[in-house]
């Protein structure tokens, strides 16, 4: 029998805080996803809520009448993204929390890690490595830690297509073996964590291309440089740039969450690739401004160092299983995509 929200809410009211300063549902409260079209009820709890792509994915969640917790480190931080005036049904938990809330959840996303593009120190390196190996691993020891009858039935677990090493000349898709760099040896730790969940739990890993959206990620970086007549290729321009439109992301994301179809590894990017030159050709055009003014390699390294690699290399990905599972991208073409961020 399915409870509403209201009762749901007055069974829980006299919790103390902080634990329940925020709406708290029961187990048998009935919850809420968009899949195929269609409205089904779910209670979905978010590592890297706060991100770039956490946010449009909460956002998303809410407005599909789903009921949200965002796994966090930082209430502060947390809740400066996501104030409860504006957003009243969210909660938000600390990582002292999170085992009580991961119980009551249908669903867990994985977000978490610390950005890639920058410097890389070896400091940084182990920065990136264990901020995802460090929050998989604790939300996959707190999932099997759960009473059966009560854990959540899916996680979804960001990965990357580092995980396939860079390549000029060479495609990848979900059935490519791994590279043999420092992103894919972090891509294969990362994946290798979440799929320690037990069994009946059911994994979908996305590994994630460029995701492009005007408030964050690579495009966020590039349209200033545009802006000032100064953007362009960036190395050869020949390298592959595989991207996808932040909008699909997130709905493959929930496809992924509320799809039973939905397992396994599935590449999180469009269905055609490009040159990093012809990316830039078309923000040129969508923006107005010219392309033509090549960031150097040398410079690039002088930035980034190591960290370059991401970004002067590249590798030509396909989402096979997304094409076989019938998703339906919104944008399927980078000049599409562009024209959406840059436009709207």
């Amino acid at each position: 029998m399915t409870v509403s929200w209201s009762n749901a809410v007055s069974q829980f009211h006299s919790m103390p805080p902080p634990l329940y300063s925020r709406v708290f549902r029961p187990k048998s409260y009935s919850k809420t996803c968009i899949a195929g079209g269609k409205e089904t009820e779910r209670f979905v709890s978010i590592t890297g809520g706060t991100g770039f792509i956490g946010k449009k994915l909460v956002q998303k969640l809410i407005a599909g009448h789903n009921q949200v917790c965002v796994l966090t480190r930082s209430r502060a931080n947390a809740e400066l993204v996501f104030p409860a005036k504006k957003f009243p049904g969210i909660i938000i938990a600390e990582e002292s929390e999170w085992g009580t809330y991961i119980e009551s959840s249908d669903s867990i996303v994985n977000l978490a890690g610390v950005p890639i593009s920058t410097r890389w120190s070896p400091e940084i390196k182990k920065e990136i490595k264990q901020s995802r190996i460090d929050t998989t691993s604790k939300v996959v020891k707190l999932v099997n830690q759960t009473d059966v009858n009560k854990r959540p039935s899916v996680l979804v677990s960001a990965t990357a297509v580092g995980y396939y090493g860079t390549s000029e000349t060479q495609s990848f898709d979900e059935q490519s073996p791994p590279g043999n760099d420092f992103l894919a040896e972090v891509c294969k730790e990362w994946e290798s964590c979440a799929l320690k969940v037990d069994k009946d739990v059911k994994v979908v890993l996305i590994r994630i291309g460029v995701v492009l959206g005007k408030d964050g990620g690579a495009l966020a970086k590039m349209i200033p440089l545009f802006m000032m007549f100064a953007g362009g290729p960036i190395g050869s321009g020949k390298q592959w740039f595989s991207w996808i439109h932040l909008d699909d992301l997130v709905n493959l994301i929930c496809e992924s969450i509320a799809n039973p179809s939905y397992q396994g590894v599935i590449n999180g990017t469009a269905p055609n690739p490009v040159r990093f030159s012809e990316m830039c050709d078309h923000l040129g055009e969508v923006m107005g401004r010219p392309s033509w003014l090549p960031v150097p390699e040398f410079a690039l390294k002088a930035v980034l160092g190591e960290g370059a690699t991401i970004v002067l290399q590249g590798q030509k990905v396909f989402p096979l299983k997304a094409k076989e599972l019938g998703f339906s991208y919104k944008y399927a073409y980078v000049k599409d995509a562009l024209k959406d961020i840059i436009l709207s």
